[in-house]
């Protein structure tokens, strides 16, 4: 019951965490903007949310929890190695913390990440490749029709 319990707070605080990364990708023009839209009332992008919360009501109906959760914590650490990574490129008047904090953190993702059962690592690493290719294809083809 505490594992349910710890799993479903897990999920609902991710749910929040990527539909305010869909709005910024949204502003960014990386999803339709459509999904950039806040609500004027209550202040929250709830088109995202909406977005979100339906894939992962789908996914919930349809999906093995464990393999979600596996591909979810895959995400996760792969996020959290990036910002790693990125902390050991800050300047020291930026905030840059002590060099073996980053890489602390960095390895420990790493870990983490390759402890997770092999078909979550392979999907996480399916979508992030598939995802990678699509960036690079349209960031390629938009620079094609730049004077």
């Amino acid at each position: 019951m505490g594992a349910a319990v710890a799993a479903l707070g897990s999920l609902l605080a991710l749910i929040l965490g990527v539909s305010r990364t869909t709005l910024a990708m949204a502003r960014d023009r990386h999803l339709p903007h459509a999904l950039a839209a806040v609500h004027p009332r209550f202040k929250v992008p709830h088109r995202a949310e909406l977005l979100v919360g339906a894939v992962v009501a789908v996914l919930a109906a349809t999906a093995d929890m464990r393999g979600a959760i596996g591909f979810s914590s895959f995400g996760v650490l792969v996020y959290y190695a990036v910002a790693n990574a990125s902390a050991w490129t800050l300047d020291p008047d930026e905030g840059r913390p002590a060099r073996v904090i980053p890489v602390a953190g960095l390895l420990g993702c790493l870990v983490l990440t390759f402890a997770l059962p092999v078909p979550s690592v392979v999907w996480g690493a399916v979508v992030l490749t598939v995802g990678a290719t699509a960036y690079g294809a349209r960031t390629a083809l938009s620079s094609c029709r730049e004077p």
